[in-house]
């Protein structure tokens, strides 16, 4: 399958009608080859402000620890407009994306998958537009119903919009909140929640979108400078 794409000059109704009919292109088959790297993206920005501190962390999946990233500096048109915001955050994200020294076999958001009133969360959006299996992990829950696990690693209860499941309420760690996982595209539902759960290392957050949180934080306080970074001489 390749690549979506589509123009960014919209208008909020035309965001919607596009949503619905980018849901008819999310796959949600399992992810069947070896996951060396794992990708973790986060913004930051000013509360008010319209330029984004972007950034994506590479990350080695078994030992979780950094080898590369790419940061962006970005000011975006797109309004505020809860469930819109992958029209506001992904053009940045995808430049970063673009510079990556290091392309990751997973990507993982700080937002939502297919937990989206319209099945079109950041995850997905981004999953089509760069073809890369993808999975949404907020701390927020969006849409859809769900009983709260017991607070130990590794609980999870389903989120569901009556009978459909949509991702999993799961407790990263001993006595803290879930955070709320769902599969983006082109990865499996238990799948993704399996992944989070393996990238969980002691924080609530699961490390790749941790990490993405802790760089784009840096950026925008001007600790790191934008550009692209890798640990791996190929």
């Amino acid at each position: 399958m390749s690549p979506i794409r589509h123009g960014w000059n919209l208008s909020p109704t035309e965001a919607v009608a596009l949503q619905r009919q980018l849901r008819e292109e999310i796959r949600l088959t399992p992810y069947e080859g070896p996951i060396r790297f794992i990708g973790g993206a986060d913004l930051s920005y000013n509360k008010g402000s319209d330029e984004f501190y972007a950034g994506i962390v590479v990350l080695d999946y078994e030992s979780m620890k950094p080898v590369a990233h790419s940061t962006v500096i970005r000011r975006s048109p797109f309004p505020y407009i809860p469930g819109l915001l992958s029209f506001r955050e992904i053009p940045s994200l995808m430049e970063a994306w673009e510079r990556l020294p290091i392309k990751p076999e997973v990507m993982v958001f700080d937002g939502h998958g297919i937990a989206h009133p319209r099945r079109m969360g950041i995850a997905a959006h981004f999953g089509l537009l760069s073809d890369t299996p993808s999975i949404g992990c907020a701390k927020k829950r969006l849409t859809g119903k769900y009983e709260a696990p017991p607070l130990k690693r590794g609980a999870y209860s389903p989120i569901l919009d009556g009978d459909e499941v949509l991702g999993f309420a799961l407790c990263a760690k001993d006595g803290v909140k879930p955070v709320f996982v769902s599969p983006g595209h082109r990865i499996g539902l238990e799948q993704s929640r399996e992944i989070m759960l393996h990238c969980a290392r002691g924080y609530k957050i699961p490390e790749p979108t941790r990490q993405a949180h802790l760089l784009v934080n840096a950026l925008r306080r001007g600790e790191v400078e934008a550009g692209a970074w890798e640990s791996i001489q190929k």
